[in-house]
């Protein structure tokens, strides 16, 4: 078995790929609190002020992109109540 410890990173210091997987984890354990991701609690687990909510939904997109997270509710047409789940759930 091989274990890997993230150590604490800001926003600013987290490449592309650290930002997708933290996003991608984040939306997980939601999903096992049986909770829903959002932009509001992707901003505030990532400590992003809620006036530059665009870079939230930039790391939500990429990380959709990859194919890790998608809606919880396609229908739902409205981006400020969008809510995302892992892609296996």
């Amino acid at each position: 078995m091989r274990i890997t410890l993230f150590g604490h990173q800001n926003i600013g210091e987290m490449g592309k790929a650290d930002k997708t997987r933290a996003c991608y984890q984040h939306c997980c354990l939601r999903w096992v609190c049986r909770d829903y991701m959002t932009n509001a609690t992707l901003r505030k687990r990532l400590g992003i002020d809620d006036q530059n909510y665009p870079m939230a939904s930039r790391i939500i997109k990429d990380t959709m992109d990859q194919g890790l997270i998608r809606l919880y509710d396609p229908e739902n047409k409205s981006n400020r109540t969008r809510k995302y789940i892992p892609f296996w759930s």
